[in-house]
């Protein structure tokens, strides 16, 4: 009774089963009262033939006629005169007193049905009046035995108890093989996601149908896939996160090392200090990163968006970019269409300008120019950054805003990143409910495009 299968053969037979019994029911008995009104109208209608003879010639040589005719057949006839008495009978009176006092109400020309409790009484019976001259001269009582009806109505119900047999039986098989048809591909299912749950994430579902259980089978693949990919990511960014954190701890130790046990002058005890804090503030900047990408991941930072007219916004990211890049000897450019209006959080945009400013800062060379660049179209807000640096090659822009990806890792180190700016940057954006793009070719330059929708609400 635990398996599902079985809850369904069940559940669909008692309703099968049920509408079956319903309409076997009704049907059978429509068909005994239609059999036994047809009965009831023959008999009426042989009782109206004799009564249509008797009325041409009401006499005793047509009389002894009507009840010769009705000797060889399964029905009886009696013939009285207008007050009841009997002149002529095709069986024995006696059985047939009760049914043929005169009765106490006129009859119709066409008869009427004196007895049709077929499955209580022994006959069943009619009577037609014998109109002669427009007056009553007597009456033509027509019987049937019951016997014969029972014996049909018994008939009837022994072909409807085959018939419904034959319903049960192939019901249950229809069912067995359609609560089967049901199951298995759920208990596939079922299969895989234990499959699944061991670890073991190469589960393939057949896809026999389009309807929701093809569906079901699609997420549960899709599901597999995600997690294969989620438990490779992150044993990736495990051992990223171990290397990553190796490296400083071992740089501040070993020249912690240094400055204790050995006897340094000043200036070098001020040069191992420098790499000290220089690990130690890039070990904080990682944490810090960790800890970002940490809360968007359980979703519990907070977007706080508000109004933010981006001309002003980006005049004050020049002012604060502009010294920078004018020390290292690179222009930077800032072209805002005007009345720009963006619905974003203030301290969460400006975190994503800056690290793409910075990214381009880092990897541009002297007399380079970076240009920011925004403007409105078809409803939706768009943003770039455009560098003429060394540019990101090919084969590495799919995976840029992977974490801890870094394109160029001879040069992390000295470039002070840890490979999770960009992992950031794209989290903000998508938190926006914004996109970014990026279109880079080697040593001619970077393009960062950001796409926001306008949000007027």
């Amino acid at each position: 009774m635990n398996k599902l299968s079985v809850k369904l053969g069940i559940l669909f037979f008692l309703v099968i089963f049920g509408l079956i019994t319903v309409m076997f029911f009704f049907l059978h008995a429509e068909i005994v009262d239609s059999r036994i009104e047809q009965e009831l109208q023959t008999l009426k209608s042989r009782g109206n033939s004799h009564k249509a003879i008797l009325e041409k010639q009401f006499d005793d040589e047509m009389i002894d006629h009507v009840i010769l005719m009705e000797s060889e057949s399964n029905t009886d006839v009696i013939i009285t005169n207008d007050s009841g008495a009997v002149l002529a009978s095709s069986t024995p009176v006696q059985n047939f007193k009760k049914y043929i006092n005169p009765p106490l109400t006129p009859i119709q020309g066409d008869g009427q049905v004196l007895e049709d409790k077929w499955d209580q009484e022994p006959y069943i019976a009619t009577v037609s009046p014998i109109m002669i001259d427009q007056n009553v001269s007597g009456y033509v009582y027509m019987f049937q035995d019951t016997a014969s009806v029972r014996a049909l109505i018994h008939s009837l119900n022994e072909h409807f108890l085959i018939a419904g047999s034959v319903s049960v039986i192939f019901t249950i098989v229809i069912i067995f093989f359609l609560s089967r048809g049901i199951t298995k591909p759920l208990i596939k299912m079922k299969e895989a996601t234990s499959q699944i749950s061991r670890g073991k994430f190469s589960v393939s579902l057949p896809h026999t149908s389009n309807d929701e259980l093809g569906d079901l089978a699609k997420s549960i693949e899709l599901l597999a896939t995600d997690l294969s990919y989620l438990k490779k990511e992150r044993s990736q960014f495990l051992a990223s996160i171990s290397h990553e954190l190796r490296t400083p701890l071992t740089y501040i130790k070993g020249y912690a090392d240094i400055v204790k046990k050995r006897t340094l002058s000043k200036e070098e005890q001020d040069k191992y200090l420098s790499i000290i804090v220089e690990e130690s503030d890039r070990l904080a900047k990682l944490i810090k990163e960790l800890f970002e990408l940490a809360k968007m991941d359980q979703n519990t930072f907070i977007i706080e968006k508000e109004i933010i007219n981006l001309n002003g916004f980006f005049t004050k990211m020049d002012q604060k970019f502009s010294p920078i890049f004018h020390e290292n000897e690179m222009v930077f450019i800032v072209n805002c269409e005007p009345h720009l209006i963006l619905k974003a959080d203030s301290l969460k945009l400006q975190q994503i300008f800056m690290n793409l400013l910075d990214n381009a800062l880092k990897y541009s060379k002297s007399g380079s120019t970076i240009e920011l660049t925004a403007w409105k179209q078809k409803k939706r807000i768009h943003i770039t950054i455009k560098d003429s640096g060394k540019g990101i090659p090919e084969k590495d822009l799919p995976y840029i805003f992977n974490r801890f990806y870094r394109v160029d890792k001879s040069r992390t180190r000295a470039l002070g990143g840890t490979g999770l700016g960009l992992a950031i940057i794209k989290e903000l954006v998508h938190a926006h409910g914004g996109d970014i793009l990026v279109r880079s070719k080697e040593n001619v330059g970077t393009e960062f495009e950001l796409i926001f929708k306008e949000d007027k609400n």
